[in-house]
């Protein structure tokens, strides 16, 4: 074969192979035009992350079910921008800057599972920021400026479960949006380390017993008052996480006083007249006693009273009663809701709580109910209390009047009897000297030149009193410098030392 026959079909391998390549080289362009520059495409996952963007980027892939734009320079939300993403189910555009919500910015975007705007500048939450998303359940809000929240601005969102205001300027907040049937999901409410200074306290009583459990509300300049440590210390009883969970974190203002700050929970001693003087009335729904032995029916008093309606409770140990397992040895569940304990025993009592649910009306209701479990009385059982301690009292104070105005005579003091001469070593002259006590046979007379202090024995009654006198030594006893006391036996003793006293 020549040389031109040879190179010809070389150079058709050549051009076949350049083609092929830069087809590849096109495919692949291609492929990498459909994720941005900017961002990381994984799979369903979409990340951009720290690109300092203030406009979110065109070309976003539709098959993402994940956007994390977060810690970035976003100002606004452009309307209608997630129409391009009808999978997405979680959006992060926490760390921005974006200081209000178009209100179609989350138009298209009703599968919207988790929303994360926290560590923004949001000064409000206005009814129509989350309108759209009807299918939320976690809404994070956390470190922005807000310092209002429209009563209707959550009315929306009836799948969330959780929400956290937290870490906000928040001096009020709609509990009345969190009323029977306005949120059924809710678990958790966050609106901890905000700035309320006071809570309506009835609203709050009124809430579901689950909203209750997860409405956290610690690290608030609160003003002291007893009814806000009731409801606290109460909520602390029936073991709610919201307080077992923060339990130093709540705290109040004495006086009102920034500086004033108490842990009401830990340090109770400045609340005893609170508990005292109102107990927990008004923090429970409905109160119930039993005899121990006997059975105690507890009814569940609820607005859904129908057919459609089904009855859960829970005992204070946290035992979940249904009617579909009520048939135990302790409790049953009737289909009207009420409950019996059998056999009730001091240890059943405490706050049970009725929940009540109708699919029918998409409702539910929670109730509170407190037990008490008591022996039985016998008849004449036992004093009156307030008659004995009286009797008491009246009984100690004649004992009293008769020690002071009845104690017997000394037998000296009676007719026909003289006192005995007391001892020089008696206990009048050793209360008043250090010196050792002295002998019978033995004294210490006073040096000459001393001017002391001497004990004269008492030579008749004087009432308990000990007489004084002055001693011959010093004529002018308008101004003594030094008093003297005569003893029969002329021994001297010193005042605590048997060294003169000398001016």
């Amino acid at each position: 074969m020549s040389i031109s026959g040879m190179v010809t079909p070389v150079l058709w391998l050549l051009v076949a192979e350049l083609h092929l390549s830069e087809s590849f080289t096109h495919r692949a362009r291609d492929s990498l035009h459909i994720c941005p520059m900017v961002c990381i495409c994984a799979s369903d996952l979409l990340s951009c992350v720290s690109q300092s963007l203030s406009l979110v980027p065109p070309g976003l892939p539709a098959t993402a079910t994940s956007l994390d734009l977060s810690h970035n320079n976003l100002h606004q939300l452009q309307d209608n921008w997630l129409a391009q993403l009808p999978r997405l189910r979680t959006l992060r555009v926490g760390h921005n800057r974006i200081r209000h919500i178009s209100a179609g910015a989350f138009h298209n975007a009703s599968q919207l599972l988790h929303l994360d705007l926290s560590s923004n500048r949001l000064h409000s939450v206005e009814n129509h920021f989350f309108e759209e998303l009807t299918n939320l359940q976690e809404l994070l809000l956390y470190n922005n400026q807000i310092a209002r929240v429209d009563s209707g601005a959550l009315l929306r969102l009836s799948n969330v479960q959780k929400v956290y205001l937290s870490w906000n300027l928040l001096i009020d907040f709609p509990f009345s949006a969190l009323q029977e049937g306005n949120l059924p999901q809710l678990k958790i409410m966050d609106i901890s380390s905000n700035m309320l200074t006071s809570i309506p306290i009835d609203e709050v009583i009124a809430l579901p017993q689950t909203i209750k459990n997860g409405l956290y509300m610690h690290n608030n300049p609160l003003n002291c008052d007893c009814t806000l440590y009731r409801m606290f210390l109460h909520w602390e009883k029936s073991g709610f996480n919201s307080v077992h969970d923060f339990r130093e974190e709540h705290t109040c203002l004495a006086l009102r006083q920034p500086k004033a700050t108490l842990r009401f929970l830990k340090h109770r001693k400045m609340f005893e007249n609170c508990t005292s003087a109102y107990g927990l009335i008004g923090m429970v729904d409905a109160s119930f006693q039993g005899v121990v032995g006997e059975s105690v029916l507890i009814s569940c008093n609820t607005s859904l009273q129908d057919e459609q309606t089904t009855y859960q409770w829970i005992s204070p140990n946290k035992e979940l009663i249904m009617y579909t397992n009520s048939a135990n040895e302790t409790f049953k569940l009737y289909s009207n809701g009420t409950l019996e304990i059998r056999k009730a025993q001091k240890e059943h009592s405490g706050v049970y709580t009725c929940m009540a649910t109708n699919k029918r009306l998409m409702r539910n209701e929670s109730r509170e109910v407190n037990v008490t479990v008591h022996y039985e009385k016998l008849d004449g059982e036992g004093f009156n209390t307030g008659l004995t301690t009286l009797l008491g009292c009246v009984v100690s104070l004649v004992l009293v009047l008769m020690y002071l105005y009845l104690t017997p005579c000394r037998c000296w003091c009676k007719p026909g009897q003289t006192p005995s001469l007391p001892n020089e070593c008696s206990a009048q002259s050793s209360i008043l000297t250090a010196t050792p006590p002295c002998n019978d046979d033995t004294g210490r007379k006073a040096g000459s030149g001393k001017h002391v202090v001497f004990l004269e024995p008492v030579k008749d009654c004087q009432n308990g009193k000990i007489r004084l006198a002055v001693s011959e030594e010093f004529p002018e006893i308008k101004h003594p410098k030094i008093l003297q006391l005569k003893s029969d036996s002329d021994s001297t003793s010193s005042i605590f030392s048997d060294t003169s006293i000398t001016h």
